[in-house]
């Protein structure tokens, strides 16, 4: 039976079709079929196609991540990225057509609002700052300005790949998921950092109404990680086998 109090989302995949298609299973499973995307889905030395073809096949409400849209962007805009070429060599155009079709951000199901990463830019952690010293949870008083402009109580962000719930004081629930298919990375911007979940589970999180308010469950999906590791070796991308493997990006 079909549970219509429930959603799931899920976040981050970058290509890892075998990670999305535990995830999926496991949703399945539970009887949950209101699922919703946030981005980041095809970028990844692992099967941008395969993946993609699942989330058009699933008709999955999706909204576009910073790495969605550097795939649609001319070249001289993308910059360097060192799986790009890789992506968009195994995507047809049904595939390009699907991302130039999503969105920034949506409000879907009455009470969510969907972004990447902030409602107003895709490459900026929602509920993390990045300084010289490392990354800090941002105090709700600033997310609360940040969201002060958009009304629906729950707030579904992803892009920082680090499973997290925080409520405001003004009611308001934020949301990040984690990441199916990228349990840990580094990045250099704005300032050299890098993100960890410490296992190398796909993640995604179970939201629903309960009778004393939101109830949040952060689910950790077994799956065959080994490939993933394989195919990121194969493809170029020797760094991802650490991130893959471990869930962390220092050894």
């Amino acid at each position: 039976m079909k549970n219509k109090r429930q959603i799931a989302i899920i976040s981050d995949i970058h290509g890892n079709r075998r990670a999305l298609e535990a995830v999926l299973d496991d949703i399945d499973g539970r009887g949950i079929d209101r699922i919703v995307n946030l981005g980041d889905c095809l970028y990844g030395p692992l099967d941008p196609a395969g993946t993609a073809d699942i989330l058009m096949r699933r008709d999955i409400p999706t909204v576009r991540g910073n790495e969605d849209r550097i795939i649609i962007e001319p070249a001289e805009e993308s910059g360097h990225s060192p799986s790009l070429h890789f992506v968009r060599e195994r995507l047809n155009p049904d595939h390009f057509q699907w991302l130039e079709s999503l969105e920034e951000t949506a409000a879907v199901y009455g009470e969510f609002f969907l972004c990447h990463g902030s409602p107003g830019r895709d490459t900026e952690y929602l509920l993390r700052e990045v300084l010289e010293t490392g990354v800090v949870l941002r105090s709700s008083e600033e997310l609360a300005t940040k969201l002060a402009s958009y009304e629906k109580p729950v707030i579904l962000c992803g892009h920082d790949h680090v499973p997290c719930i925080v409520s405001l004081p003004d009611g308001k629930l934020i949301v990040n998921p984690g990441s199916v298919g990228l349990p840990a990375y580094s990045d250099d911007l704005p300032f050299p950092h890098v993100m960890e979940t410490f296992s190398p589970h796909a993640r995604y999180s179970i939201v629903s109404r309960d009778v004393g308010g939101w109830r949040v469950e952060s689910i950790a999906v077994p799956y065959d990680w080994e490939w993933a590791v394989e195919m990121a070796g194969r493809n170029g991308r020797p760094d991802w086998i650490p991130w893959l493997r471990n869930g962390r990006a220092r050894i």
